[in-house]
């Protein structure tokens, strides 16, 4: 396996989108026999200032008791097909903060989290907080989208994943996920690079151009077959034309993807937001489960 995942981590808040893709978490631990952890991690920066007695005020209590709720369900739904560890959590905070403190602290490989969760009143984690843990997150993270299959755990199987590659660095990295997760479920590569001249347009030398992003894309997807091939998984690969979020959602739909793998550029530090627009345009559209594998 090219890289190894030995822990996963479901946040969880409880709604329809949480427990989506909680289900493919357990599903991946299974194939994986990777530990698991569910964490729930409740918003208390609003809460009311009427303390109670034991110094929670009454809003605090509510959203805690449905996150250990949340956590449970979760929880009970793993030990039902995992034989491994199943360690559970509450943390209250800055939600997507708690998250990446989580990982840090647990030495998670891999968060997997549906990406429409509760909203208003009821909402604990998921909605705007995936966004925010997509673009911080120093781990790979599986974001599952709400209209996403819903699994029957032990049974799931990704046939054809997609690599989409632009040569970065950052895309280097996404080839060595994608491929661990077509090891995993002997599935095939499918790989893209788009060419994208739309900003060219009307400009001197814009066949020039076309053609230098043309032969770059080539060599991009060399790479991956290259790297694919080492690891005896079956690849294709293509050139397309247009904006890339728009190649790659019509390249997914069109050849029956199951998940798409790729990676985030962005700063580091205290201030970092890895996610690029391509990326986060393909999380907030794509009907299968993105893969978002940061620089780090």
């Amino acid at each position: 396996m090219s890289q190894p995942i030995n822990s996963i981590l479901l946040p969880t808040d409880g709604s329809d989108g949480a427990q989506i893709g909680a289900r493919r978490g357990i599903d991946l631990a299974t194939t994986i026999d990777a530990d698991l952890h569910v964490l729930s991690a409740v918003d208390t920066r609003d809460t009311e200032p009427d303390l109670q007695p034991d110094g929670q005020t009454e809003r605090e209590r509510l959203l805690m008791e449905e996150a250990e709720r949340a956590v449970d369900t979760t929880a009970r739904l793993a030990r039902a097909h995992l034989s491994g560890q199943i360690t559970t959590a509450v943390e209250a905070g800055i939600p997507f903060q708690a998250i990446n403190d989580y990982v840090d602290t647990h030495d998670i490989d891999l968060i997997v989290m549906g990406t429409q969760g509760r909203t208003g009143f009821e909402r604990v984690v998921l909605g705007s907080v995936a966004e925010k843990t997509l673009r911080t997150a120093a781990v790979p993270i599986v974001m599952v989208p709400p209209d996403a299959d819903i699994v029957e755990i032990g049974d799931q199987r990704y046939e054809d994943i997609l690599l989409p590659t632009d040569g970065s660095e950052g895309a280097t990295l996404a080839i060595e996920w994608g491929i661990t997760l077509a090891e995993m479920y002997d599935a095939t590569i499918h790989t893209l690079y788009s060419v994208d001249t739309s900003r060219f347009g009307g400009v001197d030398g814009a066949a020039e151009i076309h053609d230098t992003l043309e032969q770059t894309g080539q060599e991009a997807l060399e790479t991956v077959h290259k790297r694919s091939r080492d690891a005896g998984v079956s690849v294709a690969g293509n050139i397309a034309s247009g904006p890339a979020a728009r190649a790659i959602l019509s390249y997914s739909e069109d050849h029956d993807i199951d998940l798409i793998a790729m990676g985030t550029h962005g700063q580091s530090g205290f201030t970092r937001y890895l996610t690029g627009s391509v990326t986060e345009t393909v999380v907030r559209n794509a009907s299968v489960p993105v893969c978002c594998v940061p620089m780090q």
